[in-house]
């Protein structure tokens, strides 16, 4: 008897675990304790925009959905710009723009489904830049996801192989934790994208979503009571607790730093080097050390630079310590060299262009890209996962009053400019047909305004440019990154002339990636954005037909047409020119006229037909 009542004792107890644990996935626990305000006219989009203002967020890019409505409305109310596009990957886009040029994370809303899959490969290309960004996407009801409902997919498969954080929320009060979390995430450590999305009956108001829970015909007898109950006792667990004061300010944000003993390895090791280089990559351009601090850091230590992706432009447009040409040559003879966020990757051959009698010390936030290809063709001297600016800021401090041989900077310098002059006298050549595009932007690098931004999107003409266009200062240039993607030009583009309406922004476009966003001055006009856009057109994929018909013999699929690409900007309200072999003398008038047309508030586009050279340089992605 005593057997049977421990086990009729353990059993009670097991079941009553069982109810409670019921309670709590049925949000009963919760509801006891907390409201649920049925007369309520709030929404959850109310909640989202809460944070978002808290957060000093300025801008959300969009293209307009139902799932996402009441966010942007709500967003709107609170003062934060909705700015709408003609392409969610174009919102993404512009969001990663602000984020690289703010300081801030760049914030994009987008409907369910395939609004969500436009964007997958512009949040792709934001977690390999690095870029803090947090997608707001729709979703289906919560009770009809996975039963066919409109637009309704699988969207948190989608996007954790993609984002730093997903969430999907469930009830209304989780909306503040979560989107403070989020955002939270997408700064700390290696700034990468984070995704929340948003079923609709956790935005619409309590009153709107109780009709679409109500049960016309409900099943009779005890089925039916049951159905009725559990659909009653979900909608009230989603606003239970729902407009309760919640704290919105942001949460702490985690850097990773170098520590004082790595610091001063590094100051032992440069201090004693004879001909150091530095290659910076675009983490050095990331909060929280401004770009300017940085600057002065790399102007006292005097060591010459070598600058990629967001770091072009750090050292202004004609510094003694920034060299641009013959790079391989200079890591051969460099005995130390600092990767300051600068990956082993295709861009610098694996690592192979490294060399083995240099010392070499690496930072990077991220370990995985900190030792990327060290077990084949590099080894770190000292490898620091932390925050490469700052850590350039420790380093010149500790390095005081040490300045770098003037010879090898020098040296270097007379190669930078023996190679530049080169390259002009090419642009001075003439093609067969049309203009010669070294020459084009050549003039172009010397009539832009000293703010200028610069926005890089192309392959074979974009290239060209990012040997010939000297950004004017730290963070005035805009390229994809690692990724290499083509269309990021309308979304870059409008995303940088909001944060710096008053600077020129120029996109230098290849005619083939021109095709991806030219439909975005419609975009520039409505949100009255004017930037200048310049597509070198060839009337080709010119950077693989380069290639493929010396290998293959065929052109197949990379010819174009010398398309009429100024009207299509006409169309969309902006201004467009044609400029032939025969304008080439008027080409200077041509650009200031474009230049005073931007400054009244009219976005332009240059349509400049283009021969072809046999100048090559390479990714502009370094």
């Amino acid at each position: 008897m005593e057997l049977f009542g421990t086990i009729l004792g353990y059993s009670a107890f097991f079941a009553l675990c069982g109810l409670v644990f019921a309670a709590y996935k049925l949000g009963l626990l919760y509801q006891w304790f907390h409201k649920t305000e049925t007369q309520s006219p709030r929404h959850g989009g109310e909640s989202v925009a809460e944070v978002l203002r808290a957060h000093g967020i300025k801008y959300i890019f969009t293209l307009v959905g139902g799932h996402i409505s009441p966010i942007l409305v709500a967003c709107e109310k609170v003062g934060i710009r909705i700015v709408d596009t003609r392409h969610e990957a174009t919102a993404v886009f512009a969001a990663d723009a602000v984020a690289r040029l703010s300081g801030t994370v760049g914030v994009a809303a987008v409907t369910a489904g395939p609004g969500l899959t436009n964007t997958v490969t512009a949040v792709k290309n934001a977690q390999m830049a690095e870029s803090p960004l947090l997608l707001l996407g729709g979703a289906a009801g919560t009770l009809l996801q996975g039963r066919g409902a409109l637009q309704d997919i699988d969207q948190m498969s989608l996007f954790k192989p993609l984002c730093k954080f997903c969430a999907s929320i469930r009830t209304v009060r989780e909306i503040v934790p979560m989107v403070r979390r989020a955002l939270a995430v997408a700064q700390s450590g290696t700034p990468g994208p984070v995704f929340i999305e948003f079923p609709i009956d956790t935005l619409y108001p309590f009153h709107l979503v109780s009709r679409e829970f109500a049960v016309k015909n409900p099943p009779k007898g005890l089925m039916g009571r049951i159905v009725s109950w559990y659909l009653n006792n979900h909608l009230m667990n989603i606003f239970a607790g729902a407009w309760e004061r919640r704290d919105v300010s942001p949460l702490p944000v985690d850097i990773p730093q170098a520590t004082n003993d790595q610091v001063q390895k590094c100051v032992e090791l440069v201090s004693r080097a004879k001909k150091p280089v530095f290659l910076l990559g675009s983490q050095v351009t990331l909060p929280p050390t401004p770009v300017d601090e940085i600057r002065r850091a790399l102007e006292d230590l005097g060591i010459p630079c070598f600058l990629g992706g967001m770091s072009r432009g750090m050292l202004g447009k004609a510094s003694p310590i920034h060299i641009r040409q013959n790079r391989r040559d200079a890591l051969k003879e460099a005995d130390v060299v600092v990767l300051a966020g600068t990956v082993c990757d295709f861009r610098l051959s694996y690592g192979r262009v490294l060399s083995r009698r240099s010392k070499i010390i690496a930072v990077n936030r991220d370990k995985t890209q900190l030792l990327k290809n060290s077990d084949m063709f590099w080894k770190p001297t000292v490898a620091i996962q932390g925050d490469a600016g700052s850590f350039l800021v420790r380093l010149s401090k500790g390095l005081k009053g040490h300045r770098c041989p003037g010879e090898w900077s020098q040296s270097l310098k007379a190669g930078d400019i023996t190679k530049e002059n080169i390259n002009r006298t090419k642009a001075n050549e003439k093609t067969e047909y049309h203009l010669n595009p070294l020459k084009v932007l050549h003039l172009l690098d010397e009539l832009m305004a000293e703010d200028s931004i610069i926005v890089a999107d192309g392959g074979d003409f974009v290239g060209s440019a990012a040997y010939i266009m000297r950004p004017r200062g730290p963070l005035r240039w805009l390229d994809p990154g690692a990724f290499g993607t083509l269309g990021v030009g309308g979304g870059f583009a409008l995303g940088a002339k909001l944060c710096r309406p008053e600077s020129e922004v120029w996109i230098i476009y290849g005619d083939g990636s021109s095709g991806y966003s030219v439909a975005e001055f419609d975009t520039f006009t409505r949100h009255k954005t004017p930037v200048i856009a310049v597509v070198g057109n060839d009337a080709c994929w010119s950077q693989i037909s380069r290639e493929q018909v010396p290998i293959l013999g065929s052109n197949v699929a990379c010819g174009l047409a010398f398309t009429d690409y100024h009207t299509v900007a006409d169309g969309y309200g902006g201004k467009g020119y044609i400029v032939r072999r025969e304008d080439e003398e008027r080409l200077r008038d041509i650009i200031g006229q474009a230049q005073k047309e931007t400054q009244k508030g009219k976005a332009t586009l240059l349509n400049v037909l283009i021969g072809k050279t046999n100048f090559r340089e390479g990714s502009i992605s370094v």
